[in-house]
């Protein structure tokens, strides 16, 4: 499997860039607020920066979604407006939709998770982890901080599907931020103080803190005050606190919709620095030459470095070129799909499989045969269908992820359906304990 990625801490790189027509950006330059111009020029001069960092990524899907329409439908954009209406429309189809934006906000959500990330720093462009003095788990070439109408949004989606854990915390740095720009309110923005502080009050309230929800109700009020529904909210906190109702004091829970046992110990793996193992391991791992009795590497070697023992874990540096990565990338590119997985005799999309996927024969390029003959010489195994699968380049976009999973099949096929498999891509033959057969590796 190839994966493409972007630096160490996540294994990830978006490919979006999609810069808007000379017209459109002439009409934005000369008719609508200068300084939200001025800050995409900034941010999108290097477009390669734009998909490196994840939080860039994030607010330039924001930004082509909601953001710039905003600004040319908005009232300051009372000149020309029909030109930039009519040049919006030209690109509208081509630019991210909803599903894209509230993707890429389950992404951050996710590389929260994974890594252990602060929601405060991720907010102020410092991949940090939560409560660690240590140096960031990753270094952008360029710092972005998220806006407060970002930092609702990414809350919104949680709270939009009962996930309070993850809606609290950016709901809180959002309230933070409007507190902090009130009354200079952005032509592009959405949301403001007072949505932050409705969906914040409710989400303390359904985690149990009804005292909290209570005072960011009062707080929402301060700046509506006719508001009926705040104010039936507050009367009710309020009748509850008199009978007594017990604030919770609990810490909130993360969901774990997919009830992956081992989500803990996966993700204390993805958060421990790179290099760092266990003390009693240490005087075995060894970096070595290797040509596994092959001809093929006795002029050069694979270069293997053992990480851990239990499990065993071994990585072989500069095992691909810079050149031969480009080149598997260009070919698979078009041939890209969402990724799918096994359910029954069908295949459907997941949420614990987030990524595209596209499956590149031997024959169809020299870079891809010289590479499926190193994996060969280096693991010692058969590489030929039906022994394997075709070799797998793997884009996971924006926060994409794989959680653990057995590679075969959990339920027992008929046997038909397992020569059906034989031609399928994606996914592997059922292991059959005992029974002499092979399952396909699925090469990582």
């Amino acid at each position: 499997m190839i994966l493409w990625s972007f630096p160490a801490m996540v294994g990830l790189r978006c490919t979006l860039w999609v810069p808007p027509p000379r017209s459109i950006t002439r009409s934005v330059t000369q008719w609508v607020p200068c300084r939200f111009y001025e800050k995409v020029h900034a941010l999108h001069q290097d477009p390669q920066a734009s998909v490196d960092n994840p939080l860039l990524a994030f607010s330039l899907i924001k930004r082509l979604y909601s953001d710039w329409p905003n600004v040319i439908y908005s009232d300051e954009a009372t000149e020309n407006t029909q030109a930039l209406h009519d040049g919006f429309q030209e690109v509208e189809r081509e630019l991210p939709g909803a599903e894209d934006l509230d993707g890429a906000a389950r992404a951050l959500m996710r590389l929260q998770d994974v890594y252990g990330l602060s929601v405060k720093g991720l907010a102020n462009g410092v991949f940090q982890r939560t409560g660690a003095a240590r140096a960031p788990l990753y270094s952008p070439g360029r710092r972005v901080a998220l806006s407060a109408d970002d930092c609702f949004h990414v809350g919104k989606v949680a709270y939009d599907t009962g996930d309070y854990y993850h809606s609290i915390a950016w709901l809180e740095e959002a309230v933070g931020l409007f507190r902090l720009s009130y009354g200079s309110r952005s032509p592009e923005d959405r949301s403001s103080l007072e949505d932050a502080l409705d969906h914040l009050a409710f989400s303390y309230f359904m985690a149990g803190n009804i005292s909290h929800a209570l005072s960011l109700s009062r707080e929402f009020l301060h700046y509506d005050p006719s508001n009926r529904r705040v104010l039936r909210n507050v009367v009710k906190y309020e009748e509850l606190l008199e009978k007594g109702t017990v604030t919770s004091a609990e810490p909130l829970r993360r969901p774990n919709g997919t009830h992956l046992q081992s989500r803990d110990a996966y993700e204390e793996l993805c958060q421990r620095p790179r290099g760092q193992s266990a003390p009693e391991h240490l005087p075995h791992l060894i970096c070595s030459y290797e040509t596994n009795g092959s001809p093929f590497l006795l002029l050069q070697p694979a270069k293997k470095e053992m990480v851990q023992t239990q499990p065993y874990v071994a990585l072989y540096h500069d095992f691909i070129s810079d050149a031969e990565a480009e080149t598997i990338k260009g070919l698979a590119g078009p041939w890209l799909q969402r990724s799918v997985v096994a359910s029954g005799e069908k295949q459907q999309k997941a949420e614990y499989r987030i990524s595209k996927s596209a499956w590149l024969k031997d024959t169809v390029d020299p870079v891809v045969r010289a590479l499926e003959q190193r994996i060969g010489a280096v693991t010692g195994l058969d590489l030929r269908p039906p022994y394997a699968e075709y070799l797998q380049v793997v884009n996971y976009g924006l926060g994409g992820h794989y959680e653990p999973h057995f590679d075969h099949a959990t339920e027992e096929p008929p046997l038909q359906d397992e020569v059906r498999q034989q031609d399928r891509h994606g996914h592997d033959l059922p292991e059959r304990s005992g029974s002499g057969r092979l399952h396909r590796l699925h090469r990582r």
